[in-house]
Formats: structure tokens, sequence, C-alpha cells
């Protein structure tokens, strides 16, 4: 095998299990993990920038599906998935998973990346410092309106291939949920967003010229076949060894991970 194939080869690998980790830890898919990692390599292989970024993303997307249900069961094993809220938020999740997809291709990712950047920074705050009885709410609100929330959850992470938690487990802690039972609830909701994300990102680019011939629209089936297996075997390592943390250590251990996430974004606002 050529070296430089094989070193390709072991780059999604790290990053599957990287990827799967990172879900079973935090409840989230992944993908900003696997994004970076798929669009260089898609890059090196001549792929043109006009189609990288949502080939990135959608993959991502596609490899979150096996990583939650994977990471989901782990949670669901140790009692940490709150499957009433899943009930009551799932379909707007799914909905505005497929609103990002549309969006995405569309809306100036620069100022999109601004804004998510910002956002990321004021809830890494609260979550890495010591604040841990601050909340807005002490349960989840009901009512048609607040279900604006999952659905803006399901649209950014779509548009970003990412499988929610970093906009879910702030959000449920922010409204009285233990940060164990946010992660592990968060980790169903990536499924929720990546099954219809994964289905529209294909749709919408199903036989456009110039992708590359192991694509289903914009979802890369050999970067999937690579990272997937992966991020499937790790994701319950990950779930592990949250459940081995306290509250205040997997709560500042998110908080560090969403100021990675800003620091990112921020750098994709100001280069584009």
């Amino acid at each position: 095998m050529d070296a430089e194939l094989l070193l390709l080869i072991l780059a999604l690998i790290a990053a599957g299990v990287a990827s799967g980790f990172l879900a079973g830890l935090a409840g989230i898919g992944g993908g900003i993990v696997t994004v970076p990692v798929l669009e260089f390599i898609l890059e090196w292989y001549g792929v043109p920038s006009e189609f990288r970024m949502q080939i990135a993303v959608a993959t991502a997307l596609a490899i979150i599906i096996p990583t939650s249900v994977s990471s989901a069961r782990a949670h669901h094993l140790r009692g940490a998935v709150d499957l009433a809220l899943v009930r009551q938020w799932g379909w707007a999740i799914g909905l505005g998973a497929i609103i990002g997809v549309l969006i995405a291709s569309r809306l100036d990712g620069t100022t999109l990346a601004a804004v998510f950047a910002a956002f990321a920074i004021l809830v890494a705050v609260k979550m890495a410092l010591p604040l841990d009885n601050k909340v807005i709410t002490d349960k989840v609100p009901g009512g048609l309106l607040i279900k604006l929330l999952p659905m803006s959850i399901g649209a950014f992470s779509s548009m970003m291939g990412i499988g929610g938690g970093t906009l879910t487990v702030p959000s449920l802690t922010l409204m009285g949920k233990k940060i164990h039972r946010a992660v592990g609830t968060s980790a169903l909701f990536g499924l929720l967003i990546a099954i219809p994300g994964t289905i529209a990102f294909v749709a919408v680019a199903w036989g456009l010229p110039g992708l590359p011939p192991t694509n289903w629209g914009y979802v890369n089936l050999a970067g999937f076949a690579v990272i997937a297996p992966a991020a499937v075997l790790s994701a319950p390592l990950g779930a592990r060894v949250a459940h081995s943390l306290s509250h205040r250590s997997l709560s500042g251990f998110f908080g560090a991970f969403l100021l990675v996430v800003a620091v990112r974004m921020l750098l994709q606002a100001v280069s584009g």
C-alpha cells in the first residue's frame, strides 16, 4: 500500500476514534473532529473547493448516525437518557435539521460562524466556571414556543456537521437537567439530527456533476466506511469515562470543549 494512502487511512481512523469518544463523553457527534480532517483529505485528493465543505459536513452527519446509536445506548443503560424530553423535542429537532441543510448552501458561512462562536463562548463560560446551581428554570418549559429552541439546535447542527450536543447540553443544564442526563439525552438527539440531515444532504446533491465517484449526493461513502466503525467502537468508552467523572469535572470539560469550538469558528469567520 502507498505510504501516503496509509497515512490518510490512519488519519481517518484516528478521527473516527476521537469522534466516537467525544460522542460518548460529551453527547456530541464528533463533527468538530471529522469535518476538518475530511476537508483536508478531500483537498489532498483534488476535490473542488466548491464541494469540499459540504461533503465534509454531510459525511460527518452520516457518521453521527451509528455513533449516536452506540453512544445513546451506552448512556441509556446507565439511565441517563430522558425519553420523555426526546418525545417532546424530537420532531422539532428533526425538522430543524432539514431546514439547516436547505439553508447551508445559501447562507454566508462567515456570518454564521461568527454568530455561533459568540454564542459558544458565552455558553462555555457558564459551563467551565463553578456555576452549577445557576439555572434559568428548574424544569424544561412546555408549549409550542419553546420548540423553537430544539428546532434551532437541529438547524445549526446540521449546517455544521455536529450532533447537537454543543447546543443541547448547555441548554438543558440551564433548564435544570443534571450534566450526565443532559449528555445522555443529547446523544440520542444527535441521531434525530443526523438521520434527516444526511437524507437531505444526499437528496439536494443527487446527480450533481463533479462530485467524487464514491459519493451519494454530498455524503462520501469511502470516508464513512473508514471513520464510522472506529467511532462506533470508541463511543461506549467515552460514555464510561463520562459516568466516572464528577458533575463539576464533566461540566468543566464541556466548557473547555466549547471554547475550542468557538475559537475554530472565529478563525473560520476571520479567514472567510
